[in-house]
C-alpha cells in the first residue's frame, strides 16, 4: 500500500480558496488512481472528486463542480486539490485516498477545512 499525508487545511471565509496536498510515499503513486473525500461532523464521509492514475480522467461531486479542481504530479508523488468559492457547507475533514481502478484502500490522517459565514 501506498501511505498519504495531507496538508493545506487551514480556517477560511466564505469565498476564500485553499490548496489542499496529499503526499505519497511507498507503492509507485503514478499506478494508482487517487481521490479526495470529506467527512463533516455527524455525517458520513462523502466523495468529493477523484483522478486517474494518468491524470486524464477526473470526476467530481454535484456539490463541488466548478468549484473544485483535482489534479497530480506524478513527478513529485503528489495529489491537489483546488477550492475556489468556499462556503460554509465545505467545512469538513478532508482525506486523501488512493487505489487500483478507483477502488480506494489507502487513506490519509485527514486535514480540517473550516469555512466561516
Amino acid at each position: 500500500q501506498v501511505q498519504l499525508v495531507e496538508s493545506g487545511g487551514g480556517l477560511v471565509q466564505t469565498g476564500d480558496s485553499l490548496r489542499l496536498s496529499c503526499a505519497a510515499s511507498g507503492r509507485t503513486f503514478s499506478s494508482y488512481a487517487m481521490g479526495w473525500f470529506r467527512q463533516a461532523p455527524g455525517q458520513e464521509r462523502e466523495f468529493v472528486a477523484a483522478i486517474s492514475w494518468s491524470g486524464g480522467k477526473t470526476y467530481y461531486a454535484d456539490a463541488v463542480k466548478g468549484r473544485f479542481t483535482i489534479s497530480r504530479d506524478n513527478a513529485k508523488d503528489t495529489m491537489y486539490l483546488q477550492m475556489n468559492s468556499l462556503k460554509p457547507e465545505d467545512t469538513a475533514v478532508y482525506y486523501c485516498a488512493a487505489g487500483e481502478d478507483f477502488e480506494f484502500v489507502s487513506w490519509g490522517q485527514g486535514t480540517q477545512v473550516t469555512v466561516s459565514s
